[in-house]
C-alpha cells in the first residue's frame, strides 16, 4: 500500500515539474482503477475497454446517442437472400501501429480468438459458426441462424494484428482468473489513434498520438492515464493543476467544483446499473453462521433483503442525488426496459421480518459480503449503507472491501456468497443481461453469473434471442425472461449511475454513457 502510495506521489510531482511546459495538446486524466489487463479479449469490463478503444479498434463503434457507426468496417448488412450470414466491407489503407496492414484475415483471427475458452467476450460471439475472408477488404460471418442484432455485439471486440499476434504467441487468450500471463497483457499493437508508451501497472499509462491514423487528427496527441485511487487525493490533483480531467468524482464534491472557478463538472446518466447479488443453491454459504442450509435460496429471505433495501436513501444520503433508484437490473437505454419493470418497492422492515420468520431464519443469519472499493461511483458506501438495513432484520454482515484487480478473480471465479457488482449494456439490448448474468453457468455463458442461479427453461430462451428473426415475437421473450428473472429477485438492483467528469476551464470532454470516455473527443477553448 505504501509503495504504491509513493509511487503515485512521485507520477504526480513529476506531472507538476511537466505541467508549464505541457502544451494544450498533452491530457492529464486520472480515474479510481486501471485497466485489469492489456489483452484485448481477456476481460469485459468497462475500465479495461476505456483504455484498449484508445490502443485497439472494433469493426464498430457507437455515438454517445447510441447509434453505431464505422469504424474498422465501413459498411455492414445481411447478405441478399440469406438472413444468416452479414457482411462487412473493411476499411482500406489502414496500418497496424507496428507498420502491418489491416486485412480481412486479422478480423478472422481476433474473432475466432474471442471466441476462444478464455475470453470473457465469447459469449458475444456465440451464434457465430465461422468468420470467411471473399477478399482482402471483406468478411462474411455465417451465423447460426438469423441473427438480427449481432452487430450491436461488436462494439468492444478489438481486432489484433494477426502477425504480430502469431510472433509472440498470443492464440491463447490470458486467463486472468489463474492469474496467468502472456506478452499482450503488457504490450500492445493496434490500429487506434495512440501507441503505448509506457505502462505501470495501477500507477499510470502514457500513450502517444499515432501519426499513421486513418482517422481525423485530434486536439489531444499525448495521454497520461493515471490511476488515483483515493477519491480526495484525485480532486486535489485536479485543483493543484497536477491533473487535468477526473473521470470518477465522487457525489459530494461535484457542487464544490462546480462552484470553483476554474473548474467544471459534465454531469449524465451512464448505461449501467449497480447491484447485490447472492448465492442460489441448496450447499451452505462457506460464510455464514448458518450450516445446514442456504438462507439466500429462500424466495422469502431474498424478498425480505429487498424490502430492507432503501434505494431512496441511498440515493439522498449516500449518492448525493446522483443515481437513478431502480427495480430491474436494466438500464433506460436498453429494449427491453418498461416503467413498469422499473418500479420498486418501499423498505417495510416488519414485513420482513415476518418474511424473515415465514423462511426459518427468525434470528437471522451471518454472511460476507465483497464489495469493491474504487470501481463505481461510491460503491463501499453502498455496501456499507446496505450492511446497516440488513441488520434491522437479523442478517448480520461482514464487510469484505477490496481494489477491483482483487474483486474480479473472486467474482469470476464464483467464490463470493454475496457480492456488489456493476454491468453496463454496451449492445443496448437486455440479451447481454441475460447472457452473462442470468443463463446458467457454462463455458460460453453465464460468465458473470456469480450466484450460479439457473433455470433451463430461461436458459432456452435466452438462446433462443440470439436467432430469432421476428422481432415482435423476440421482443415478447424478452419479456418473458424479466417477467421471471424480477419475480426470482435473481439480482437485488439498486440503481442506474449518473456520471460525473470535473476538468479544468478550457478542457471540454462530454459524459459518454458507457462511461469510456475517449480523448479523441477532448477539445480545448
Amino acid at each position: 500500500m505504501h509503495s504504491s502510495l509513493t509511487r503515485i506521489a512521485a507520477v504526480l510531482v513529476a506531472s507538476t515539474m511537466l505541467a508549464g511546459v505541457a502544451n494544450a495538446e498533452t491530457i492529464r486524466w486520472a480515474r479510481s482503477s486501471d485497466a485489469l489487463t492489456l489483452d484485448p479479449h481477456s476481460q469485459n469490463q468497462g475500465n479495461t475497454h476505456t483504455v484498449a478503444h484508445h490502443i485497439y479498434e472494433t469493426l464498430l463503434g457507437r455515438d454517445n446517442d447510441g447509434s453505431l457507426t464505422p469504424r474498422l468496417a465501413t459498411e455492414w448488412a445481411l447478405k441478399d437472400g440469406d438472413p444468416t450470414v452479414w457482411v462487412f466491407k473493411l476499411r482500406e489503407g489502414v496500418k497496424f501501429h507496428n507498420g502491418n496492414d489491416f486485412t480481412a484475415e486479422d478480423v478472422i483471427y481476433s474473432i475466432t480468438r474471442a471466441k476462444s475458452e478464455f475470453s470473457n467476450m465469447k459469449q458475444l460471439h456465440a451464434e457465430v459458426q465461422s468468420v470467411t475472408a471473399i477478399d482482402d477488404h471483406t468478411v462474411e460471418f455465417q451465423m447460426t441462424g438469423p441473427a438480427l442484432i449481432y452487430p450491436n455485439n461488436l462494439t468492444n471486440t478489438f481486432i489484433m494484428d494477426k502477425t504480430w499476434s502469431d510472433e509472440h504467441d498470443l492464440a491463447v487468450v490470458q486467463d486472468f482468473a489463474s492469474g496467468a500471463t502472456n506478452y499482450s497483457v503488457l504490450n500492445t499493437n493496434g490500429t487506434g489513434p495512440y501507441t503505448l508508451v509506457s505502462r505501470e501497472v495501477d500507477v499510470k499509462t502514457s500513450l502517444a498520438y499515432n501519426e499513421g491514423w486513418w482517422g481525423d487528427k485530434p486536439e489531444v496527441t499525448a495521454i497520461e492515464y493515471l490511476t488515483i485511487a483515493d477519491a480526495q487525493t484525485r480532486i486535489s490533483a485536479l485543483l493543484s493543476g497536477e491533473i487535468d480531467i477526473v473521470q470518477d468524482v465522487p457525489p459530494q464534491d461535484i457542487e464544490r467544483l462546480s462552484n470553483t472557478a476554474g473548474f467544471k463538472v459534465e454531469i449524465g446518466p451512464e448505461n449501467r446499473f449497480i447491484y447485490f447479488g447472492y448465492r442460489f443453491g441448496d450447499e451452505p454459504l462457506k460464510s455464514s453462521n448458518i450450516t445446514d442450509s442456504n438462507p439466500f435460496n429462500s424466495p422469502l429471505v431474498r424478498e425480505a433483503m429487498e424490502l430492507a433495501l432503501d434505494r431512496d436513501a441511498i440515493k439522498q444520503v449516500v449518492m448525493r442525488g446522483q443515481s437513478i433508484p431502480t427495480g430491474i437490473p436494466n438500464p433506460p437505454f436498453v429494449n427491453g426496459w418498461t416503467p413498469e419493470l422499473d418500479a420498486y418497492p418501499q423498505p417495510d422492515i416488519a414485513k420482513a421480518k415476518a418474511l424473515m420468520a415465514e423462511a426459518g431464519y427468525a434470528d437471522g443469519f451471518s454472511v460476507t459480503l465483497d464489495t469493491p472499493n474504487n470501481r463505481y461511483v461510491n460503491d463501499e458506501a453502498i455496501s456499507t449503507a446496505y450492511v446497516g438495513m440488513l441488520g434491522q432484520i437479523g442478517i448480520n454482515v461482514t464487510l469484505a472491501s477490496r481494489p477491483v484487480a482483487e474483486h474480479s478473480p473472486i467474482i469470476l471465479a464464483n467464490n463470493s456468497d454475496f457480492y456488489l457488482l456493476g454491468w453496463g449494456v454496451p449492445t443496448f439490448d437486455s440479451a447481454y443481461v441475460f447472457n452473462d448474468l442470468i443463463h446458467s453457468k457454462t463455458d460460453l455463458h453465464g460468465t458473470y453469473n456469480v450466484g450460479l442461479y439457473s433455470n433451463p427453461e430461461l436458459d432456452e430462451k435466452i438462446i433462443a434471442l440470439g436467432t430469432m428473426d421476428d422481432i415482435a415475437a423476440r421482443d415478447a421473450t424478452v419479456a418473458e425472461i424479466w417477467e421471471v428473472v424480477k419475480a426470482d429477485r435473481v439480482l437485488l438492483p439498486i440503481h442506474n449511475q449518473v456520471l460525473a467528469y470535473a476538468m479544468r476551464e478550457g478542457v471540454t470532454l462530454p459524459v459518454q454513457p458507457e462511461n469510456q470516455p475517449n480523448m479523441t473527443t477532448v477539445t480545448f477553448d
